[in-house]
């Protein structure tokens, strides 16, 4: 075999080496996408529709709230029920794991009658005093006197 033979078969069995060394690290070693929290409102049917629209004073309304943490590390969750910017309800919803999903049909009760209120749902994250998301979800509802 020639110099050049001698040369080119080395380098090319570095190259193979050094491609073999990068496909088993980016295998081994996940990459991380964007770090967000699904947060999301459904009717008790758990479709995105029939939603409460008219409720009785006093007596509950029922929705499911669910929040899925994709993080990339636990992360704990509260959520705020606020009708006509007044808090009416706060749901623990605890440490969520990444990818783990928390869905739970919860209520809440208007204490004033009046026709389209506006209900906000607030989500926190790890006791921050500030709401994870900068707008709220929103529904609004005719509270009628029964």
């Amino acid at each position: 075999m020639s110099k050049l033979h001698k040369a080119l078969s080395i380098f090319l069995i570095v190259a193979i080496v050094v491609a073999l060394g990068f496909i088993i690290y980016m295998a081994a070693t996940p990459q991380e996408g964007d770090k967000f929290t699904e947060f999301y409102i459904l009717g008790t049917d758990g479709k995105v529709q029939d939603y409460p629209k008219q409720v009785i004073l006093g007596e509950p309304a029922h929705i499911l709230i669910g929040v899925v943490n994709h993080e990339y590390q636990p992360a704990s969750y509260q959520a705020k029920i606020k009708i006509g910017g007044i808090e009416i309800s706060e749901v623990n919803i605890g440490t969520l794991a990444n990818g783990e999903k928390w869905e739970r049909e919860i209520s809440f009760t208007p204490q004033l009658s009046g026709e389209r209120q506006r209900v906000d749902f607030y989500l926190y994250k790890n006791g921050e005093d500030e709401p994870y998301l900068k707008e709220p979800l929103r529904l609004y509802i005719d509270v009628i006197s029964p």
